[in-house]
């Protein structure tokens, strides 16, 4: 059983890290385009919006039948989890863009820089603290989806939690619970720390 729930946790933690990061690789971009976008950014934020929503099971129902990222298994649970983690990342790259004071943009054009400059150097550094608190909620929300993930055969401690269900066997349903309990608790603290850290650095705290 020991090796059981190491091999299911390492492949939750798997998972969750592989969609996390391809949703931040998305949605950071995502949400400067929508910080600056107008009206257009809020129509972005609106889609997004509607995607969260959808009921985790629902949503596995409507990507199985697609072609290339639908279908049975752990490409799917993966594809599932990158839309719930989008928003929370989107919002708070939004968050941390709008909430910049406007004399700060103004002081970086000053000395000369390019908005790409402005951006990399002074925009996303400040946003940081609002990145890593998207990022904390994203982890946390891929956490507890990635179990229900298991019923489109995902893997994971869900796999565990639902065999357990089926053979009536709590300590197995406790196998797969607890340790997703604690993968996401650690997470929380873990963004919280960065979070935090980043916060003192930039001088927000």
């Amino acid at each position: 059983m020991t090796a059981e729930i190491l091999r299911a946790t390492l492949q939750h933690v798997a998972i969750v890290t592989i969609a996390v990061a391809l949703a931040a690789a998305v949605g950071i971009p995502l949400g400067v385009a929508c910080a600056r976008g107008g009206r257009a950014g809020r129509i972005a934020l609106r889609v997004i919006d509607v995607v969260q929503t959808i009921p985790s099971l629902a949503m596995f129902g409507f990507l199985i039948p697609l072609p290339l990222i639908g279908g049975i298994g752990v490409r799917t649970a993966i594809v599932a989890l990158i839309l719930y983690s989008l928003l929370p990342i989107v919002r708070s790259t939004v968050t941390g863009i709008a909430g910049i004071d406007p004399y700060v943009r103004e002081a970086a054009t000053v000395l000369g820089m390019t908005e790409r400059q402005r951006l990399f150097e002074v925009e996303l550094p400040l946003a940081t603290p609002a990145l890593f608190s998207g990022l904390r909620v994203a982890t946390v929300i891929a956490i507890g989806v990635a179990t229900i993930g298991a019923a489109v055969g995902g893997g994971g401690l869900g796999t565990l939690i639902f065999r357990g269900v089926a053979m009536v066997d709590t300590r197995r349903i406790l196998a797969g619970a607890l340790p997703a309990a604690g993968l996401a608790l650690i997470a929380d603290v873990l963004f919280a720390q960065l979070e935090r850290a980043a916060a003192r650095r930039y001088g927000t705290l």
